[in-house]
């Protein structure tokens, strides 16, 4: 019998993902039937059903693959020389890099993963692992900002890193919902907001 390589059999399960990703941006997770994921794949039961048993397990197999994105975007970031205030968030939404990426598909899936989070205890348990790893990198960079002087030191980092997250949110729940928004307006505020201009006016 011909052994099936690790590679083969990694790219047929992505292909998988891959498919139902589709489906389930078109339709959302649960109006989204096996049979449309089977058909989208191109693959039969039997194919699909030897990596995944069934739609809740490939449900879970892709939130976990889209947290691990995110928490993958935030090490990127916490890799980086520290830049300058008005592009912590740019980092975050860089182009070309989903699921933190400027396209509604993204974002439409980033919100139903955050919806499914809230039925599921381990998938919450796995995003508030990633927040908090999205809160390190974010106060480490707060922190250096504060020691120069660009960022009160009256607050703790931790507070603030919270409110730069929040921007990152705030970006995918209106490009989920609104194709009017896109990445560049959304940095022109921010940018606005971050300057030293803006803060030292207020």
């Amino acid at each position: 019998m011909t052994r099936v390589s690790q590679e083969h059999l990694d790219a047929r399960r992505q292909q998988i993902l891959d498919a139902a990703r589709r489906c389930f941006v078109r339709s959302g997770f649960h109006a989204t039937s096996m049979q449309e994921v089977l058909a989208e794949a191109g693959l039969s039961a039997g194919a699909v059903y030897r990596y995944f048993k069934g739609k809740d397990a490939i449900i879970a197999a892709i939130t976990a693959q889209a947290l691990d994105d995110i928490e993958a975007a935030f090490e990127r970031q916490g890799a980086e020389p520290l830049p300058p205030l008005e592009r912590i968030v740019d980092l975050v939404l860089e182009p070309g890099k989903p699921p933190l990426d400027d396209t509604p598909e993204s974002a439409q899936l980033l919100l139903q993963v955050w919806s499914e989070a809230l039925r599921s205890p381990s998938l919450a348990e796995r995003y508030r692992e990633v927040l908090d790893r999205a809160e390190h990198v974010f106060s480490r960079f707060v922190e250096q900002y504060q020691e120069q002087g660009l960022v009160s030191a009256d607050v703790p980092a931790a507070h603030v890193a919270r409110v730069l997250i929040g921007f990152v949110h705030g970006f995918m729940v209106q490009r989920a919902l609104d194709d009017r928004v896109d990445a560049a307006t959304f940095r022109s505020g921010l940018h606005a907001l971050l300057s030293p201009a803006s803060a030292a006016a207020r």
